[in-house]
């Protein structure tokens, strides 16, 4: 059993929480963008009420701990470990309620570099649970947009967690996916599931646009996000996502594993 205080002296020992590698420039300007209505930040919300960077700070603070001093422009991020914790338990509570209905689940990342262990291992989980760890569309092309302009990619599942890859690149189990924000995979792989007259998940887990797509189509939608992802806390404070668990997304695979133990803990579903 993973105690709470030795979660806490892990997320600050490597750097998901406290002083985080993320910018604080590149959180304001995801702020800026955000309160535009810009889609790369949007990863596929539509906000019921209009967000002005200064209430986007102040929203940042409170389920994150960033600082609400907009005169504070530079050095690295904060996250508030206690923040992380808190949300964690409430995360660890919505597996074990999907456990216990044996509820299908949707796993999804745009960081598979980073978080597909993170995710594949929950999954494990739920799945000796009962659950069904649902895998529709493998293999299916999504054009997404990028700073490149719009490229295809291809759906892919590993241990259960979908993923999106360039087309030709194909290791089989491997986390050599793409980094993507774009909601356009979850859409994919719930239209598939209509079409084919499958099963429609009751939860998704993930990040990015797997959470704010989901959540944005009435999906309970649980994830984890960074201080520049205000998408997600945004979803949770309108109500559209159910849990969002602030971490720096960034860290080593094996950063994670902590997280992962301390989760499974809590939901009961340890083995």
């Amino acid at each position: 059993m993973l105690s709470t205080g030795a979660l806490r002296a892990h997320l600050l020992a490597a750097r998901l929480a406290g002083p985080v590698a993320t910018p604080r420039e590149t959180s304001l300007r995801s702020y800026r963008l955000f309160a535009a209505r810009d889609p790369r930040v949007l990863l596929g919300l539509a906000p019921d009420r209009a967000w002005g960077e200064r209430d986007l700070l102040r929203l940042m603070a409170d389920k994150c701990g960033v600082s609400d001093d907009p005169g504070h422009v530079s050095g690295p991020d904060v996250i508030d470990p206690e923040r992380t914790l808190a949300a964690l338990d409430a995360f660890a509570e919505r597996l074990a309620g999907a456990a216990e209905r044996r509820a299908p689940v949707l796993f999804g990342t745009g960081h598979p570099h980073r978080l597909l262990g993170f995710y594949a291992d929950l999954a494990d989980a739920l799945s000796a649970a009962g659950c069904m760890v649902l895998t529709s569309a493998q293999g299916r092309c999504v054009d997404i947009t990028t700073r490149f302009g719009v490229r295809t990619y291809n759906l892919d599942y590993v241990r259960g967690v979908a993923l999106v890859r360039e087309p030709g690149v194909r290791v089989p189990g491997s986390a050599t996916g793409a980094h993507t924000h774009s909601p356009l995979p979850v859409r994919a792989v719930l239209e598939e599931a209509v079409k084919c007259r499958g099963v429609l998940p009751e939860l998704v887990v993930g990040d990015h646009g797997w959470v704010c797509g989901a959540g944005q189509l009435g999906i309970e939608a649980i994830g984890l996000a960074d201080t520049d992802d205000p998408a997600l806390f945004v979803g949770e404070a309108e109500g559209q996502v159910s849990v969002v668990v602030p971490v720096d997304d960034g860290v080593r695979s094996d950063y994670y594993r902590p997280l992962t133990r301390y989760v499974l803990n809590r939901a009961c579903l340890s083995r």
